[in-house]
């Protein structure tokens, strides 16, 4: 029997893993997990601002995705990988594989770490972070990407006596999506009462990439004076790929895995990455997209011998940049068109039919 095994079981991991049972139900799929079910690297504004919201759409126990039935779930890291013997070794048990899918990720703040927890510690971390913030009568986000944007939107909204300050380094934020997001995002915020700073890069300190949620005062290398806040959130898109187990022949100097358009990792037999951990393209936009959907029709076709097709990038970012709304979920194009959905449809459409069957195959709730 063919053996698929998926390094990594978060976003990319979980719709790789159910693309593939549905292509290859013959197959023996295996996924390597540090977490006992899905949790979501998405949405971190909504993550601190509503856990108990977060969590109904963001943390699934594996078990209740209908899509992974049949799929085995293999608890731990990856320690490293053989890739002429083909074997994963996962807490000292080597994992032999036909086929290879690195679906790790990055690592990026204090909420996409790859440290193996049980259901328990991932409670307790969303609760730590969401009473940290909940308290502070004034909260300071560094960074200008979506993360950071929406992060202020969220507390904001939710705690409208907190001061919520949001500062980026460039005249606007957003600069990886159409340039038509920010001024409509921007009135969001200032409706929301969110005091926006452009021009300010943080001094940040070696080797920390938003780990924790800090007290301090914020410098600038840009002159201004230091700024104070009960809480700082640093959103600051500092990410590092989590590829330590593989050689580094198939990294790129940033430590990215090296992949071709086919999403094949190059001077490989059966070895695929997907996802944030992807050199694809500058913006690693195979995370998103469908990219499991060429993954799935690539990794059949690999098996049976057949065509290739490439994974086709966007040039921009696309998606909800501010997550859900007390109005619904505001969706912006690449183009730089948007579109809302109301909060009864994100409820009664959206979630149960769009997400919930459509792209996960169903959920058992």
């Amino acid at each position: 029997m063919t053996r698929i095994v998926i390094a990594g079981m978060g976003d990319t991991g979980v719709l790789s893993a159910i693309e593939l049972r549905r292509r290859l139900p013959d197959a023996d799929i295996v996924g390597i997990a540090t977490k006992p079910g899905l949790v979501s690297g998405q949405e971190l504004g909504l993550r601190l601002a509503r856990p108990d919201r977060w969590s109904r759409d963001y943390r699934i126990a594996f078990e209740d995705f209908r899509g992974l039935d049949g799929v085995r779930i293999a608890r731990g890291a990856v320690e490293s990988v053989d890739l002429v013997r083909k074997q994963v070794v996962v807490d000292e048990s080597a994992l032999a594989f036909d086929v290879l899918v690195v679906a790790t990720g990055v690592r990026n703040g204090f909420w996409r770490q790859p440290k193996v927890q049980t259901a328990e510690q991932v409670v307790a971390d969303l609760a730590a972070a969401h009473a940290q913030l909940r308290a502070a009568g004034s909260v300071i986000v560094v960074g200008g990407g979506a993360a950071a944007v929406a992060s202020a939107a969220q507390l904001a909204a939710a705690y409208p006596s907190t001061r919520v300050d949001l500062f980026f380094p460039g005249d606007a934020a957003l600069p990886q999506h159409h340039r038509a997001v920010w001024p409509r995002v921007r009135q969001r915020l200032e409706r929301l009462g969110v005091g926006l700073h452009p021009g300010h890069r943080a001094v940040v300190a070696d080797g920390f990439a938003g780990e924790r949620i800090t007290t301090e005062p914020v410098a600038w290398t840009t002159g201004q004076p230091d700024s104070h806040g009960d809480a700082v959130l640093w959103a600051i898109g500092r990410v590092r790929p989590n590829t330590a187990f593989l050689p580094g022949e198939v990294l790129d100097e940033h430590g990215f895995v090296q992949v071709g358009p086919d999403l094949r990792v190059a001077g490989t037999d059966g070895v695929f990455a997907i996802g944030d951990v992807a050199a694809t393209d500058p913006l690693r936009t195979s995370a998103r997209n469908w990219g499991h959907r060429t993954l799935g029709h690539n990794v059949a076709a690999h098996l049976a011998g057949t065509a290739l097709k490439d994974y086709v990038p966007p040039r921009r970012r696309w998606g909800s940049v501010l997550g859900l709304q007390a109005d619904g979920l505001v969706v912006h194009l690449a183009n730089g068109r948007a579109f809302r959905v109301p909060l009864w449809a994100v409820d009664r459409i959206l979630q149960p039919w769009i997400t919930d069957r459509g792209i996960y195959r169903g959920i058992r709730r």
